[in-house]
């Protein structure tokens, strides 16, 4: 196999077979678990507000993800309006919720390429960071598919929220070299009460076991930059209300213990949270220092932390002029 894994496809011809069964998918889409079967290239009625053309809000040379994918000169990061999610905490809830003049964000698949190869070729990044990706799969796949002809040749990397259909990853096999999803919840309560998706624990768990069978445990290069495999972030919420060490426990148990895990610490009430007496505040140390223990005891050593600063430095301005994290 080539890497990044898509090259294969795409020299082979699979990568437009693929891209052809997405496309006929949003006549009446159901690409994520929500399943609004409405037709997006009539309307943007569905749960994610989104038509047929990918939603572009912002992208970058991101220097402050995961060391392993921001490496020296940034992760290639695409950020995608909307989302199938509502997060009453969501620190980018200024493009996933409440986005405005819907169409001035519209982006043909050959200018989202454009965007993927000016990443590559230009600012030099390790790789493409699809951020929100799950309803934008069939314009991510025709856009990578004009990228792979003019030299793209850096990985994929599928930044999810974790509430992803099965059937749109398993379209996904081959085309994606790094899944970075979130797993949000160990209680479906809370994810109905703060994300609205009541199903969403199981939903998670079920699209994370498929991202690892697809790409197995973290791969990286010799100067530590990530090639291939599976990280999951985990965001650490103030008065224990992500379930952190049930979620730790899923993982080392029905995933693998050596899993790369990224544990978050930068939550700060943002969008609605502070309207919300649990969520009002940021996290304290000793909550971190709680979920930091419990990964300890279940023997998870390929761990990526936050310090507790994380939550200041991690704001994104996204109508910014220049770099929305300058």
């Amino acid at each position: 196999m080539n890497y990044p894994a898509y090259l294969d496809l795409f020299n082979s011809g699979e990568l437009q077979k693929r891209l052809a069964k997405l496309n006929r998918i949003l006549h009446s889409c159901t690409l994520c678990p929500r399943r609004c079967a409405v037709n997006r290239f009539e309307g943007r009625e569905g749960y994610c507000r989104s038509g047929h053309l990918a939603c572009v809000c912002s992208y970058c040379d991101h220097h402050g993800e995961e060391p392993p994918l921001s490496g020296l000169n940034g992760s290639g990061t695409i950020f995608f309006g909307h989302c199938n999610l509502h997060c009453v905490f969501c620190q980018n809830a200024d493009i996933s919720q409440h986005l405005r003049s819907i169409e001035s964000y519209e982006y043909t698949p050959r200018r989202v390429a454009k965007i993927m190869l000016y990443l590559q070729n230009e600012k030099k990044c390790h790789n493409i960071n699809l951020v929100s990706p799950s309803h934008m799969v069939p314009q991510i796949v025709e856009a990578l598919s004009i990228a792979c002809s003019y030299g793209l040749k850096i990985p994929l990397v599928y930044n999810s929220n974790g509430y992803d259909s099965l059937e749109t990853l398993q379209l996904l096999d081959g085309i994606i070299d790094i899944y970075l999803p979130d797993l949000k919840y160990a209680d479906d309560h809370y994810a109905r009460k703060y994300s609205a998706a009541g199903s969403y624990v199981q939903t998670a768990r079920d699209a994370i076991k498929e991202m690892y069978r697809q790409v197995g445990l973290l791969q990286v290069d010799e100067q530590g930059i990530a090639r291939r495999g599976l990280i999951i972030r985990h965001l650490v919420l103030p008065n224990e209300i992500a379930g952190s060490p049930e979620c730790l426990k899923w993982i080392a148990l029905e995933i693998s213990p050596a899993v790369t895990i990224s544990l978050m610490a930068q939550y700060y009430p943002a969008n609605f949270a502070a309207r919300i007496p649990l969520l009002s505040r940021p996290l304290q140390y000793r909550e971190y220092e709680k979920v930091l223990m419990a990964m300890e005891k279940l023997g998870m050593h390929n761990s990526l932390y936050q310090d507790l600063n994380a939550a200041h430095y991690y704001r994104p301005h996204f109508f910014a002029e220049d770099h929305p994290f300058a």
